[in-house]
């Protein structure tokens, strides 16, 4: 990524996005008070958003709904409509800040297009249980918000979780955001005191379960893929019950190269922290080598959706010859394809754009490339995982990065994924997937074996199935 290209990513200024974004702020904010309290100043924010959809074809639906909801009628076809209005805002800023992405990288990007859905049975009542639900928090508000409310939901969630894998990944979708969103509002109890609520990052949560809970939410069907993968680096997202990885590449098939991303992910408990994660995803060996010993994969037959994430299955991967990261991203992501994101998906917060940044200096905590914007551009510092030993030290010694591009509170950052420091012994490479199978110091793995946290769940859970 040439400096030239990164001013140009920093320097995108769209007014649209500007105006999409005050429209979806103003709808945030009558969300605090309920859409059953709404005052002159709310019903003006909701008539902007019906303005906004007008030309579009859900302008007519929009707008009956803004009408019923400022009279106190309020359906669930009505906050349907006034969800997929939102959601349909901020995918525009999506579409139109990875639009920008792509003419300053001259990245080519795959059109969308609507694959067939595997349905599956739709159980309408839980889903009617869910909007429900969804519907009371709407009338009530986030700060009217209570124990009773946030409970209502418990024995929907339960019952979505207890529902057959053939019910389809939408459900449990569903299910754990639910769930998430309950166990949020819980843990802020009493709202009603809070000074400053995370509206955006709610309501977003309420707009995506609503839209999910709708019937005829069916899974894009998978199309199997053979080739080559050739690893970029991996995104590590931890929380207190589970973990998740995601591994970027480059896919090499017969009919060119494309951008990619493989997940896998397992529960755990907060006392499994840093480099004992990856103990967790053992089962995955062949994503997990790839990583630590930075080798290619030869994929076989596994499945790959529309919006180019690899269903990862082990056993349709095998080991191939040595990869260096900076030399795939070097040659091949100016030539990559990257996916179209699914409708769901088009929400600037996704936006991750793999990029590779040689030749600059980090002060204060900013990216400076030669040629490149003054004010510098954010290294996300706060993404960085402890399962790794990538640090922000080393980040800002660097001379050269592998990371995703990224949008958040309206300006862009780069999240590193590797990095390269040069040193007396020449440059070293410092990736997030280099501890995945184990720490390289001996003395730390034996630290490591007296402290198992794992280990000592794993054999208390033995001991309990064998009693």
């Amino acid at each position: 990524m040439r400096g030239t290209q990164l001013a140009e990513v920093h320097a995108f200024d769209d007014a649209g996005v500007t105006a999409a974004l005050e429209l979806v702020t103003a709808f945030d904010d009558a969300f605090v008070t309920g859409f059953a309290r709404l005052n002159e100043e709310r019903v003006g924010a909701l008539t902007a958003l019906s303005g906004a959809m007008a030309v579009t074809p859900l302008g007519e639906r929009v707008a009956e709904a803004v009408d019923k909801v400022a009279a106190g009628s309020i359906a669930d076809e009505h906050l349907v409509a006034l969800a997929a209005a939102r959601s349909a805002l901020l995918g525009s800023v999506h579409d139109a800040l990875v639009a920008g992405v792509d003419r300053a990288l001259g990245r080519e990007r795959a059109a969308y297009e609507a694959a067939p859905v595997d349905g599956g049975e739709e159980h309408l009542n839980l889903l009617a249980g869910s909007r429900s639900w969804l519907r009371e928090l709407a009338i009530a508000g986030w700060r009217g918000v209570d124990h009773d409310l946030v409970s209502a939901v418990g024995q929907t969630v339960t019952a979505l979780l207890a529902l057959p894998a053939e019910s389809g990944p939408s459900r449990r979708r569903l299910a754990v955001l639910l769930d998430g969103l309950a166990a949020e509002l819980r843990a802020a109890s009493p709202i009603a005191t809070m000074d400053k609520l995370p509206k955006r990052r709610w309501a977003d949560l309420w707009c995506r379960a609503l839209l999910l809970s709708q019937p005829g939410q069916g899974e894009p069907v998978a199309a199997p893929v053979s080739g080559r993968l050739l690893v970029l680096g991996a995104d590590v997202h931890e929380h207190a019950t589970a973990v998740q990885v995601q591994v970027h590449g480059v896919l090499e098939t017969g009919e060119g190269a494309r951008l990619v991303r493989a997940s896998v992910s397992a529960a755990k408990v907060d006392t499994i922290v840093g480099r004992a994660v990856w103990k967790l995803l053992a089962q995955h060996t062949m994503l997990t080598q790839a990583l630590a010993k930075r080798v290619s994969l030869t994929l076989t037959d596994i499945p790959l959706l529309p919006s180019g994430d690899l269903v990862w299955h082990d056993d349709r991967a095998r080991p191939g010859e040595p990869a260096d990261p900076f030399t795939t991203a070097k040659t091949m992501l100016s030539a990559a394809v990257a996916p179209a994101a699914p409708p769901l998906q088009r929400h600037p917060i996704g936006i991750a754009e793999p990029v590779l940044l040689e030749h600059y200096s980090v002060e204060n905590d900013l990216l400076h490339r030669d040629g490149g914007p003054e004010e510098g551009v954010r290294l996300a510092f706060d993404r960085l995982p402890s399962s790794g030993p990538l640090t922000a030290d080393l980040v800002r010694k660097s001379n050269a990065c592998v990371g995703l591009l990224r949008w958040d509170a309206g300006a862009w950052s780069v999240q590193p994924l590797a990095v390269r420091v040069e040193s007396k012994k020449g440059d070293v490479e410092y990736h997030n997937g280099d501890w995945a199978l184990g720490h390289p110091d001996p003395k730390v793995v034996k630290a490591d074996a007296k402290d198992d946290a794992v280990g000592t769940l794993r054999e208390r859970a033995g001991r309990l199935l064998r009693k």
